[in-house]
């Protein structure tokens, strides 16, 4: 039965132009041709990446943080058997009129009740430290990804040459620099399926399980059926504008907000050209128009393009995302992710609360004491003005 279904999904009609076997490549005369074989050592890479990544965020992107100025927050709150009992089994979201019943139960004020509500909800979410540590690692990925992509098509033809890319298709030799450019990028996305789970959760969760999905299954497919060449400038395309956007992510946990505004407004430059003109009027191009010069269309050119289509559609999703932070950025002179959660304006409400609190219980010590709030001295007579 297995076999049955690997002879038929091995058809050559699916994967390769009519008149071409798969005993056409072969390897012969030193050439090496690709293999759906290759692609099993992705897994193994991807979870020595997961390895890389955990002594990466140890030794290198905590110190930096530290060296930024970003502590692992610590949310202390005062322990409640009766808040504690109701977050865990109702809800972290109570209603004003749950907020009421429970201060009456507990003897407290409504606003003691939602800051501590507020607080413990902030002790299950992921801190600016975690998310330092995740934006240095796909940063420093993304940007060794992208110098070795340059670094392995600066000389190819292809690169400049868009019709160099159908040149003797689907009969082009596997050059090494195309193995490990493929493997480490298809490792990387596998490494990142694999932490979702443990990675931060944002509104566009599902969205991202679709992109690395999609990634993994264009890659694959395009390996197997030997378009490696549109491939390589595919990813090339893709890594060039992630460099700038978690860059941003991190001077932003960092604190810098002006130059995490000035690497956002580069990193939108940079995605709304790569994404928005380069790949559909050059990469789009190139896969859904050229080989029509070559040759007739057949399955494996309509699911490529299929993918490609969808990527897009992706694409036009994150710009959405994209143009309400330049709104931001532009009217309201900060950033913020609108795809994460508000558990940082929820951390910075608490700290002014606190910082409030802390003013007030001053001043009543001051006025008991005959002080201002400034310490000075009030005069008799005037407590009350």
């Amino acid at each position: 039965m297995f076999q049955k279904f690997k002879d038929w999904f091995w058809l050559e009609k699916f994967w390769l132009p009519p008149t071409i076997k798969w005993s056409d490549l072969e390897d012969h005369d030193g050439l090496v041709f690709v293999k759906a074989s290759h692609l099993y050592m992705t897994i193994p890479y991807a979870l020595l990446l997961m390895i890389v990544r955990y002594f990466f965020e140890k030794f290198v992107a905590t110190p930096l943080a530290n060296a930024f100025g970003i502590q692992k927050a610590v949310h202390k709150i005062k322990p409640n058997a009766i808040l504690e009992n109701f977050f865990k089994h109702s809800t972290s979201q109570p209603s004003h009129n749950d907020v009421y019943g429970l201060a009456k139960k507990c003897n407290l004020t409504e606003r003691q009740v939602e800051r501590w509500f507020r607080s413990r909800r902030n002790q299950d979410r992921p801190c600016r430290m975690k998310k330092f540590r995740e934006s240095c690692w796909r940063f420093t990925f993304y940007l060794m990804i992208t110098v070795a992509g340059v670094a392995f098509l600066y000389d190819k033809p292809w690169a400049y040459d868009l019709w160099e890319v159908w040149r003797d298709y689907p009969k082009q030799p596997l050059l090494p620099s195309q193995y490990w450019y493929y493997i480490l990028e298809m490792s990387f996305y596998w490494s990142l399926l694999f932490s979702l789970g443990s990675d931060i959760k944002r509104k566009d969760f599902l969205a991202h399980v679709i992109h690395h999905l999609a990634a993994i299954s264009l890659m694959s497919f395009s390996w197997c059926a030997n378009y490696i060449r549109s491939g390589t400038l595919v990813m090339l395309v893709h890594d060039v504008s992630d460099i700038w956007l978690e860059s941003a992510k991190m001077f932003s946990y960092a604190g810098w907000k002006q130059t995490c505004n000035v690497l956002f407004l580069i990193f939108s430059v940079v995605f709304f050209i790569s994404r928005f003109i380069i790949f559909p009027f050059w990469i789009l191009y190139c896969t859904l128009i050229l080989p029509l010069h070559y040759l007739e269309p057949f399955f494996s050119y309509i699911f490529l393009n299929l993918q490609l289509m969808i990527l897009q559609g992706l694409h036009l999703y994150w710009g959405y995302f994209i143009m309400k932070m330049l709104n931001r950025c532009i009217f309201m002179k900060s950033i913020q992710d609108v795809r994460s959660d508000n558990e940082e304006e929820e951390e910075e409400e608490e700290e002014e609360e606190e910082n409030e609190e802390d003013t007030n219980s001053k001043g009543t010590e001051y006025l008991k004491n005959g002080l201002g709030t400034n310490s000075h001295l009030i005069p008799n007579g005037q407590h009350t003005r």
